[in-house]
């Protein structure tokens, strides 16, 4: 035997050793990749969607709200489902689920009906993220674990950056109904992967279901991505809106202590006990904020701060997509050679650089300045993602891990949908303080700069919090 196959050997082997783990993962990878893909691939279609389904800007934006809703409902409650079903049930379910919710979506003529097809697609996003991360985490080594995170971190921040992309390019030659269709095939292809290959590998208990908790978990994750999301059309000051979100986090306060005395909760936030949990996973969800409220901010600027046609902004957004597909492919294996300290600080670093770029243009800024700007980010947020996946399950053990990514999953798409509300509302601000002085394209720059504001805090923040990572040497 040669002396690396002995040092491979002496390594810790998978929780739940399989023949191909990389196949095993493929069918989840690609609905996940397919699920993040629908969270921003909508933004650039909005403003026709709206012209030819007939609704306002307020209905519209469900489109997304609800969505994401759907998914903050769910994600809480799919580590009890693994408890229930086994993780092949629950893969094949989530991906057949997807595939039916993106045909209701490309045939729907009325919003009623997009509207159902996009909520359908939100359960299956919901059960798929954590599945991802739990599948990972027991089937790889922990000598490969980070390559592992390093192709989930690739669906994750690679998905939501190409979707304008995608959507620009398609809009362009056809229409808003192809932007579903164009999902088909490669649900299509994970479902054939995951009969194939997916593999069960959590126990199934079939633990007493606490009813009250998920109802209490239900309309307190729910209503905390509702009441944000109206903050939009009726300002966070509003008693709509101050109602909804006090209710829920007050529901989500009494959940959370339901969860930590409970003897099986449905959610184990001992978790957070954990200081290298706390802080791995704080950056993840601050990474993800900066993502989902730049990505929605930047395909509006080129459409109406540098008045770009809307299949020419899927182009020039190529660059940056392409970067972060590199980016989140190698984050990975670096990590397993140097950790995640460094990876996390120079991720930081960079986004403050490239969100501080954009705060800088004007309307007539020059087009490679501004995907400049946009590449830098795409290289900053996915080198800081994995390896903060990587860190902050690393920790856990093989009973907490799924609480661990759910938890973590749960709480990054509330603060990605808290900073897309937060990033609106300011570019709202910004457009009125600028738009009696000034031209409508430069209002609007403005506000962008206004709405850029909310995701160069949490970049900030997270780069402050990165020197608290410490290494496994």
């Amino acid at each position: 035997m040669s002396e690396e196959s002995s040092e491979v050997l002496d390594e810790p082997q998978a929780s739940v050793p399989v023949k191909r783990p990389n196949l095993a993962m493929m069918g989840i990878l690609i609905g996940g990749f397919v699920g993040m893909l629908s969270e921003t691939s909508l933004n650039i279609a909005l403003p026709s969607l709206m012209t030819q389904l007939h609704v306002s800007v307020g209905t519209i934006q469900w489109l997304v709200t609800g969505y994401l809703l759907v998914i903050g409902v769910v994600l809480p409650l799919s580590s009890l489902l693994t408890k229930w079903f086994t993780t092949r049930q629950l893969i094949l379910f989530a991906l057949a689920d997807f595939l039916v919710g993106a045909i209701i979506s490309a045939l729907a003529s009325t919003f009623t009906v997009l509207m159902i097809g996009r909520m359908i697609q939100g359960i299956a996003t919901g059960l798929i993220l954590p599945l991802m991360f739990t599948l990972a985490t027991l089937i790889y080594p922990p000598y490969k674990l980070g390559s592992a995170m390093g192709l989930i971190g690739l669906v994750i921040m690679f998905a939501p950056a190409i979707g304008p992309t995608l959507s620009g390019i398609i809009l362009g030659a056809l229409n808003w109904h192809w932007i579903f269709w164009l999902f088909v095939p490669f649900l299509l292809v994970a479902l054939f992967l995951a009969i194939r290959f997916a593999p069960a590998v959590i126990p199934v208990t079939k633990p007493k279901v606490d009813i009250l908790s998920i109802i209490l978990s239900t309309i307190g994750f729910g209503g905390v991505v509702t009441g944000v999301s109206m903050a939009s059309d009726y300002g966070w000051g509003s008693p709509q809106v101050l109602g909804v979100l006090v209710v829920a986090i007050v529901i989500l306060a009494i959940y959370i202590v339901r969860q930590l005395h409970a003897t099986t909760p449905i959610l184990n936030f001992r978790v957070f006990a954990s200081s290298k949990f706390r802080v791995g996973a704080l950056l993840v969800m601050l990474d993800f904020g900066v993502t989902l409220s730049t990505m929605y901010l930047l395909p509006m600027f080129w459409q109406n701060g540098l008045a770009i046609a809307v299949a020419l902004t899927g182009i020039v957004m190529l660059p940056g997509g392409v970067v972060n597909a590199i980016v989140s492919a190698v984050a990975g294996r670096i990590y397993d050679n140097i950790g995640a300290r460094k990876l996390v600080i120079m991720g930081f670093l960079l986004t403050v650089v490239g969100i501080a770029m954009l705060i800088l243009t004007t309307k007539s800024s020059a087009i490679w300045y501004v995907i400049l700007a946009h590449i830098i980010i795409m290289i900053g947020v996915p080198l800081s993602m994995s390896p903060a996946q990587t860190f902050a399950l690393n920790v856990l053990d093989r009973r907490s891990t799924g609480d661990g990514s759910t938890i973590m999953n749960t709480f990054q798409q509330i603060v990605g949908a808290i900073a897309t509300a937060v990033s609106t509302s300011l570019l709202g601000v910004g457009q009125h303080l600028s738009s009696a002085a000034t031209g409508s394209q430069t209002a609007f720059t403005s506000g962008v700069h206004y709405g850029l504001i909310f995701p160069m805090i949490l970049a900030i923040i997270g780069f402050v919090l990165a020197f608290r990572v410490k290494d496994r040497n």
